[in-house]
């Protein structure tokens, strides 16, 4: 399988070069798609120097403005090549050494997705309030769609490129993870959930997402789940 990594980047010149490097020392991508979402950072031209040291590899793709992180997800998807396609985060918190095993899975054709879960291990949390917001979140999604999920918020998805494509994804912004596991799940699609290492960042080291964000989130499940079909 051809592997395209996604990574939107908003602000993200501090760590944006050792993700991916770590990426890139991996071995699996066939491509790697940075989308810089209106940074107003250093990210803009940090990209242009990976790209420029790794042509053929990395592709820069750029929001103007800031659209949102499923905006630039949905950029991404647009160009990526692959047959598979995973959503690195810029951040460090998700470790791309973990790529096998989120890969193993696609062996089995049945399997649609793969999330990372960070709750089947055990890992730091970022905090009371963001751990026990996650695990909300992935209880409404079960409720909601009759699933059995342990972490639906989990940031490290991986979906088959036309599956993916399939889905009508439209949401901008945090939301579009809710939406992505809304949509594979009101289609039946087979989610594996494999464990994952973790390491949060603080809202001081620049974590963007808030507690608004599950509310929508919830939102969004429900909207998904009760959308009339054509």
């Amino acid at each position: 399988m051809r592997l395209s990594v996604i990574i939107p980047a908003r602000d993200e010149a501090a760590t944006l070069a050792t993700v991916v490097t770590r990426v890139a020392d991996t071995g699996l991508a066939h491509e790697i798609l940075v989308v810089d979402d209106g940074s107003c950072d250093a990210t803009p031209s940090i990209l242009a120097e990976i790209v420029r040291q790794r042509p053929g590899l990395v592709r820069a793709l750029r929001h103007e403005q800031s659209r949102g992180k499923g905006a630039a997800i949905r950029t991404g998807l647009a160009g990526a090549t692959g047959d598979v396609i995973l959503v690195q985060d810029a951040d460090l918190e998700y470790d791309p050494a973990e790529y096998p095993a989120l890969l193993a899975p696609f062996a089995d054709s049945r399997i649609d997705a793969v999330y990372g879960s960070r709750n089947l291990r055990a890992n730091p949390r970022s905090s009371f309030a963001f751990y026990w917001g996650g695990r909300l979140l992935s209880a409404a999604a079960n409720l909601i769609f009759g699933a059995n999920l342990t972490d639906e918020s989990t940031g490290f998805k991986i979906v088959r490129a036309d599956v993916m494509r399939s889905l009508g994804l439209r949401c901008d912004g945090f939301a579009f993870c809710a939406e992505l596991t809304g949509r594979l799940l009101r289609r039946g699609c087979a989610i594996r959930e494999v464990p994952i290492s973790y390491r949060p960042r603080t809202l001081a080291e620049g974590k963007k997402i808030r507690w608004r964000d599950g509310l929508v989130a919830v939102a969004v499940m429900l909207r998904v789940r009760f959308a009339r079909t054509r």
